[in-house]
């Protein structure tokens, strides 16, 4: 079957569209065109389309709403979008535990699951994405990693041909990393599994979370009174993508040795500073972006955020090479003041 350009064809299951754009695939809104684009509604149909000729003669990039990546260019292969649905519960032994489809989008899972009464996803409401991504990128925000509430993820291993359920342990989480991003290319994941508590201690020391639940006049807060909070904080401090092409935070907070981030501190007060494991400490790669005269700063239309240094925008008509070189000079500047280079959260390709 030909499929003519830019128009999806059916493939009951999937749907297929060549030369497609991408510019409204990727939150930062570079225009870059795919030459295949699948999209692939029921995850069973996975092998069919990765032996389509099209799909298999080249390379496969498994994307969702495309809001942690910078496209640099065009891509000369397939980009895949799981965009399967769904939501279940079930008991095993004593937990309650939530399968999600990985089409579903993350911020819609998080606000269903205060509205089922559940805990734990409050610190994380607001972020872009998908399911899918979420274990990706072990996803995290004000204090809170999504790694810590999920049970199973379930993806189609490349290697092996076949279709995987991988534990926690097996997911080798760590700060914004797992196997799945240390195996680029090798898992599609399809769908994960999260066991959510009815109470948990809330988390409030990150970030000025207790201070917005002060204001708010809550003298008893609860998950739905901190995902309130959050979603203040996120609208006061982070551009909205539907405004303004951006990715959300760009770059890692770094993690450098203790002794390090001590001296650090001592030479510019003000530094932000948390523990890590292993002898580190996490520093806030925001406060050095700022700090070394880059935020709000632009070249055409790449630039960092004024409202939050962490944050790469495109201005209008910026390409992803405009972006990228841009992103470099912010890694060069901060090096070259405080000797500590970042590294970028979203996926460039």
């Amino acid at each position: 079957m030909s499929i003519a350009n830019n128009a999806p064809v059916d493939m009951g299951g999937f749907q297929l569209t060549s030369d497609a754009p991408l510019g409204a695939r990727n939150t930062l809104r570079v225009d870059a065109r795919a030459r295949l684009l699948a999209d692939v509604h029921d995850p069973l149909k996975l092998p069919e389309v990765l032996a389509y000729p099209a799909v298999s003669a080249g390379k496969v990039l498994v994307i969702g709403e495309g809001s942690n990546l910078l496209i640099k260019g065009d891509i000369d292969g397939t980009v895949l979008v799981m965009a399967n649905r769904g939501v279940e519960t079930f008991q095993r032994d004593d937990r309650v535990l939530i399968r999600v489809a990985a089409g579903e989008r993350w911020d819609d899972f998080v606000r269903w699951s205060l509205g089922q009464g559940y805990a734990g996803l409050e610190n994380l409401i607001l972020i872009p994405g998908t399911i899918g991504a979420s274990p990706i990128q072990n996803i995290g925000a004000y204090g809170v990693e999504v790694a810590e509430f999920i049970d199973t993820v379930e993806a189609w291993d490349t290697h092996k041909n076949e279709f995987v359920v991988l534990d926690k342990a097996a997911c080798a989480f760590s700060y914004r990393d797992s196997t799945f991003k240390q195996q680029p290319g090798r898992w599609i994941v399809v769908a994960v599994t999260f066991a959510l508590p009815r109470e948990r201690p809330l988390s409030l020391e990150y970030a000025g979370i207790r201070e917005e639940v002060e204001k708010m006049g809550v003298v008893r807060a609860t998950p739905y009174h901190v995902a309130e909070a959050v979603v203040r904080l996120r609208s006061r401090k982070l551009p909205d993508p539907a405004v303004i092409g951006n990715a959300g935070s760009f770059f890692k907070n770094p993690i450098v040795p203790a002794r390090k981030a001590d001296a650090l501190a001592l030479a510019h007060p003000g530094l932000p500073v948390w523990p890590h494991a292993g002898g580190t400490a996490k520093i806030s790669a925001g406060w050095l972006i700022e700090t070394a005269g880059f935020k709000g700063t632009r070249e055409g239309d790449a630039g960092m955020s004024n409202r939050h240094a962490l944050v790469l925008v495109n201005h209008g008509k910026a390409t992803g090479p405009e972006l990228w070189n841009f992103a470099q000079r912010v890694i060069s500047g901060v090096e070259a003041k405080f000797g500590v280079r970042l590294e970028p959260e979203p996926l460039v390709i």
